[in-house]
């Protein structure tokens, strides 16, 4: 799974040397933050692909890692069986869309929106020190059964 560092001014993709290899890149992908114009959460990431796989690695269903090409757009997509993943839409960038799996898709929405330091750090750790309030679910109602009359 790819470790998402963010600083002040970009986004980096961190690639194990495994994933490199998959994907056919040598280097991390640097994404300018200007560029990310929206961050989507997704439990299906198969759904998002568009286009056909260029130089990578694709396995449908269990592996899709690389390049991926249609009519005027080109992707980076590392999508892993049916896990959680974030589809990030760029504007002025190599990619018009990043598909990724990872656990840290909220992380990276509630990162992206802190002011964080000049220094990349990981955005499980920016998450956790910032002050956006997680919504949870709305609390079903305790039905207890009412005691027995005499």
């Amino acid at each position: 799974m790819v470790t998402l560092l963010l600083d002040q001014s970009r986004l980096e993709v961190v690639l194990s040397p495994i994933e490199r290899a998959t994907t056919f890149h040598r280097d991390n992908l640097r994404i300018a933050r200007e560029h990310i114009t929206k961050v989507q959460l997704t439990d299906d990431a198969w759904t998002w692909l568009r286009g056909v796989p260029g130089p990578g690695t694709h396995i449908p269903g269990i592996l899709a890692a690389g390049t991926w090409k249609s009519a005027g757009t080109t992707d980076f997509v590392l999508i892993r069986r049916r896990k959680p993943s974030v589809v990030i839409d760029l504007v002025d960038d190599d990619y018009q869309r990043l598909i990724l799996t990872t656990r840290h898709g909220l992380a990276l929405t509630q990162a992206l929106r802190l002011e964080v330091s000049e220094e990349p750090a990981d955005v499980v750790e920016i998450a956790a020190t910032g002050a956006i309030p997680v919504q949870k679910g709305r609390q079903r109602p305790v039905i207890r059964p009412r005691p027995a009359s005499a």
